[in-house]
């Protein structure tokens, strides 16, 4: 990941709805959540909501999908996996004697109980 793409990614995640909407999205793995039950989950307004998932979608920490009438988010986990990696690369200095106490990535392979 280069730093533009961490800086878009990390400003898009500096707002408390918007980390609220990437948590839910994540915590829903891949068959993701549709905007209204987001909205709903949340307590956001549709309207808020919207331009929301517009800043994520476009720093691609987030994916839509038309399913019918509706549209399904999905947390962007390679995104959110570079981005970590991209914050942790020099973990430990570099040293990399236990590339298990650095690594950290996510994922899913579930399916998540409901909330």
């Amino acid at each position: 990941m280069e730093t533009k793409q961490a800086l878009s990614a990390l400003t898009a995640l500096a707002h408390d709805s918007r980390l609220a909407v990437f948590r839910a999205l994540v915590q829903a793995g891949t068959e993701g959540m549709a905007a209204t039950k987001i909205s709903e989950h949340l307590d956001l307004p549709p309207s808020s909501l919207s331009f929301h998932l517009k800043e994520m979608t476009h720093a691609g920490l987030v994916t839509p999908r038309q399913d019918g009438r509706f549209i399904i988010y999905v947390a962007n986990y390679l995104t959110m996996n570079e981005l970590i990696a991209f914050l942790t690369e020099n973990c430990c200095g570099g040293n990399q004697c236990s590339p298990a106490l650095c690594e950290s990535t996510c994922t899913p392979t579930c399916t998540p109980t409901s909330t």
